[in-house]
């Protein structure tokens, strides 16, 4: 119980800090304010025993960051815990390198977006408000980063990382499956509602429809994300897998997944800056 409390305390600092930033400008701040929140990180974990972080430039291999871990174990060895999407992948690489810019400092309307041409009638604006919070709404040709967050311990899907956590494990092992999305206006595009479906498999928790075609995924060993670590280091170890290419999915399955889902998600969450310090990085293979 411990263990799980310290994490949803956590959990709802980080929350806390993105709620905050509700009634901020939508004005994108100036690249010395990004320069400041990485030097601030750099500060914050000088020296503290943190490991290495996420999210990554995945064409980037290199990294110092000497507390390893262990791989986790593969996804369908584990228990799917929780199912969130970010506006505009956290991540840099693959046809997802175009950066959006700097945002509001506080993880809203930063990160990348898919570099490939859509069609008119993809583009075409939908007509209401999809997956609607504070920051805006979705609309079609916007980027999405699908985090399918697997654990170790014996859980089952659920609301928050917290969900991923129980009292018989303190310290299990994570995993996040990454699928990148491009939301289109097209009805025979993958539905999103589909994507996010999961059953117990071999008594294991899977999401059982995440694309298999879509690349071989960049692991790499890593932590949990988000626009609340922007000057702090995350303290959870997570085994990631990238996929390099994005998949187009029909925007107004995405609204209906926002409108009920087993997660509690209702919209997009904000994006944690890029992490660049090679201290704060680990290598990956080549």
């Amino acid at each position: 119980m411990k263990n799980k409390s310290v994490f949803l305390s956590v959990a709802m600092v980080m929350l806390s800090t993105q709620a905050s930033a509700s009634g901020a400008s939508h004005e994108e701040v100036s690249d010395s304010v990004i320069a400041e929140q990485r030097a601030q990180l750099s500060e914050n974990t000088q020296g503290k025993g943190f490991g290495p972080q996420a999210p990554r430039d995945l064409g980037s291999y290199e990294g110092t960051n000497e507390r390893l871990f262990s791989d986790a174990p593969d996804s369908s060895a584990m228990n799917l815990c929780n199912i969130h999407f970010h506006k505009n992948a956290e991540h840099k690489g693959g046809e997802f390198t175009q950066y959006a810019g700097n945002g509001d400092g506080k993880g809203f309307q930063s990160g990348f977006k898919y570099t490939g041409k859509l069609s008119e009638a993809e583009l075409k604006p939908f007509g209401q408000d999809i997956c609607p919070s504070d920051h805006g709404s979705l609309h079609s040709g916007d980027t999405i980063e699908v985090h399918y967050v697997y654990s170790t311990a014996q859980v089952g899907p659920g609301e928050t990382l917290g969900a991923c956590f129980n009292d018989a494990i303190t310290n299990p092992q994570l995993r996040v499956e990454t699928q990148v999305y491009v939301l289109v206006n097209d009805d025979n595009a993958l539905d999103f509602e589909e994507l996010a479906k999961h059953s117990k498999v071999n008594g294991l928790h899977q999401a059982t429809n995440i694309p298999k075609n879509t690349g071989s995924a960049i692991q790499y060993a890593g932590s949990t994300t988000g626009p609340g670590y922007n000057e702090q280091g995350s303290p959870f170890q997570v085994t990631w897998s990238v996929r390099p290419q994005v998949a187009k999915v029909n925007i107004a399955t995405v609204g209906s997944w926002c409108e009920g889902n087993d997660f509690n998600e209702d919209h997009a969450h904000g994006v944690r800056n890029l992490v660049v310090n090679p201290k704060l990085l680990s290598p990956i293979a080549n």
